[in-house]
């Protein structure tokens, strides 16, 4: 390739691209870049290299969102989920600084070195739920305003069962139960179906306990219209990772 040539792919590659976002070898190729001529460009300082087949604009300053929409593409289920989740919809206690964003997914993954050197964040996969159609996870997910279409956040009636399931663990029951308090009118057919097909009876019977306290929702309707899985009839007892002693009724 001429020296000519190359200046044009370069104008090409800096005019078409976008910044604060990273972009792979297919999008690459598309403004006539090969893998080849990436790693060469990688070299010669005009694009800096992420990770193997990952690029971005050397000193660029990466969107946690947009970026979040990039790796949602390479991650099957990938979404804000839990506590950040909430926060994201408005549902917040308090904001500690550089706090960690919980993302949730379908995939064991480990979030890229280059992803968390620049955002504080974890990733929990956990199979939560049994979904009985493919519509219904498709439900529980939304794009809040304000924020790049086509991120996948949690809706708060997932997001909050999420946060459950961490309570006493990751998440401080305290915190949990203040996030909990701050629910806005939730759906209760969306919150029966979730809560129908929830794999944790932590979780489960957590959500059925605070829902009595708070009266949220009516718990006795919510039981009797969905098969709701609390599990055995026993009490539900467990030394959190906090060293809480956390007793759970079957049914709230």
């Amino acid at each position: 390739m001429d020296r000519n040539s190359r200046y044009q792919i370069l104008k090409q590659l800096l005019a078409n691209l976008p910044r604060g976002v990273p972009f792979d070898l297919a999008t690459l190729e598309q403004v006539g870049v090969s893998p080849q001529l990436a790693a060469r460009h990688a070299k010669s300082g005009w694009l800096e290299r992420l990770a193997q087949g990952v690029y971005a604009f050397p000193n660029d300053t990466l969107d946690l969102h947009r970026t979040l929409i990039f790796l949602q593409q390479r991650v099957p289920g990938l979404h804000v989920g839990g506590k950040s989740a909430l926060t994201m919809q408005g549902v917040r206690h308090y904001l500690s600084h550089r706090e960690r964003v919980v993302l949730w997914g379908e995939a064991n993954f480990t979030l890229p070195d280059w992803f968390t050197m620049r955002f504080p964040a974890r990733y929990v996969h956990a199979r939560l739920f049994d979904w009985p159609t493919p519509e219904l996870p498709r439900k529980t997910m939304l794009t809040p305003p304000g924020f790049p279409e086509g991120l996948q956040v949690a809706a708060q009636e997932r997001a909050v069962l999420e946060l459950l399931y961490e309570a006493g663990t990751k998440e401080s029951l305290d915190e949990a139960r203040n996030l909990f308090d701050g629910l806005r009118s939730p759906r209760r057919e969306l919150l029966g179906q979730l809560l129908s097909c929830c794999t944790s009876v932590k979780a489960v019977r957590l959500f059925l306990t605070w829902a009595r306290d708070t009266q949220m929702v009516n718990v006795d309707d919510l039981l009797k219209h969905h098969a709701v899985r609390t599990g055995s009839d026993k009490r539900w007892i467990s030394r959190m990772a906090d060293g809480t002693l956390l007793r759970l009724n079957p049914h709230g």
